[in-house]
């Protein structure tokens, strides 16, 4: 048994000692983190809450002195600023991909090339926001290609009619039926999810991939509790509860 495997096995018993457990999250993370929570707990007796939201969110709460004890963002530039003076670490635990949904009952977007169509009320998330960052390079990607005309991504985007703060609000544009397209990550289909809306085809060339790094808050209160928890969201459990909502492997 290494040492590495008999830390992560020390950290994750009860005898540990039982803690609270504050955890900044990427919106995109609730449902696979909300069941890691209660799997954590169960195995360790922590008590762990999460605090969802868009990742450029959470980042400017823990520069203006919010406590948490663990931060997962969904992307490095909402993270890597941080490193070293807020967080103490760096693991990337899931990536992710992008999709494009549509109202289950609407042919209106059948392609990527339909998000410039006439009418089409395009929904994504911000620009500061991770999965806003990367929508805008997908349409850059396209563009370079050339192969849906020029300025793909400029009439694309004059189809806009609502930036959203994180992804998941983006999602439930579609599912209300308030937009004939999203770009959302392929893990924000859910099952529930399904019941309202469709998967429009997004080439794998253009496609991009989000990388997801987490880490120790500086100050945490509950540091062994913190990196116990990194431990097993990194660990076996942790990453096939990840990929039963789909996300891949880091």
């Amino acid at each position: 048994m290494t040492r590495m495997t008999l830390l992560a096995l020390l950290l994750l018993s009860p005898s540990a000692g039982a803690a609270s457990l504050t955890v900044f999250a990427a919106a995109s993370l609730t449902d696979a983190f909300t069941e890691i929570g209660r799997a954590f707990d169960a195995r360790t007796g922590h008590r762990t809450t999460f605090q969802f939201a868009g990742s450029q969110v959470l980042r400017a709460q823990l520069e203006s002195g919010a406590r948490a004890d663990v931060f997962a963002s969904a992307n490095d530039a909402q993270f890597t600023p941080l490193l070293g003076r807020v967080v103490t670490s760096r693991e990337v635990f899931a990536r992710n991909r992008l999709t494009v949904i549509a109202p289950a009952g609407s042919a209106k977007v059948r392609s990527l090339r339909d998000l410039t169509g006439p009418g089409v009320r395009l929904v994504l998330a911000a620009p500061s926001v991770p999965v806003g960052e990367y929508t805008r390079r997908m349409l850059a990607a396209v563009d370079r290609s050339g192969t849906y005309g020029k300025d793909f991504a400029a009439r694309a985007l004059r189809n806009v009619v609502s930036e959203e703060g994180n992804v998941r609000q983006v999602a439930l544009k579609v599912g209300l039926g308030e937009a004939d397209a999203a770009v959302v990550y392929a893990s924000d289909v859910t099952p529930t999810l399904k019941k309202t809306v469709r998967v429009v085809p997004l080439p794998t060339r253009f496609n991009q991939t989000a990388a997801y790094p987490l880490g120790v808050v500086r100050g945490s209160v509950s540091a062994d509790a913190a990196r116990a928890f990194v431990a097993f969201v990194k660990g076996r459990e942790g990453q096939a509860i990840l990929r039963r909502w789909g996300f891949l492997s880091p």
